[in-house]
């Protein structure tokens, strides 16, 4: 089953279950499945997963105007919307997991300082792909290699 069929899956229960914020959420979701059918680089899973990740952002950056403009009904909301949207990604790598993949990057592209930071974020973005926030991995590649 892709992800297409999956989400109108979902839709169809959350109608059935009259859950309009949830229905909402995964309306959102099948809205960026669609434009990426008409895309050039087509509906694949990593596609999917790189828009829903896109999305994702979106939804918590809003969440924190929100919540810097004290509107915590809109901003409840849009970190629902996030929660639902999260359901559909892969399962996210631990700070654990990521620094141990990291040493191990690291080791592979010889990097020995801050000024190896390009190379070891570029092997790193490829490896977390989907799997880890770049910020966090960011964080954690100057701090190892600081």
């Amino acid at each position: 089953m892709n992800i297409e069929e999956k989400i109108n899956g979902e839709i169809k229960a959350a109608m059935l279950a009259k859950d309009s914020k949830r229905l909402e959420a995964l309306r959102g979701i099948k809205a960026v499945v669609l434009l990426l059918k008409t895309s050039p680089e087509g509906l694949t899973e990593e596609s999917a997963t790189k828009a829903i990740q896109k999305e994702v952002k979106k939804r918590k950056e809003s969440a924190d105007i929100y919540k810097t403009q004290n509107r915590p009904d809109l901003e409840e909301e849009e970190m629902f919307q996030a929660r639902v949207m999260e359901e559909y990604l892969p399962k996210q790598m631990g700070e654990e997991e990521i620094k141990a993949e990291l040493t191990k990057i690291i080791a592979s592209v010889g990097a020995s300082g801050p000024g190896d930071l390009g190379k070891v974020m570029g092997a790193a973005s490829k490896a977390f792909a989907g799997k880890a926030d770049n910020k966090i991995v960011s964080a954690l590649v100057k701090q190892l290699l600081g």
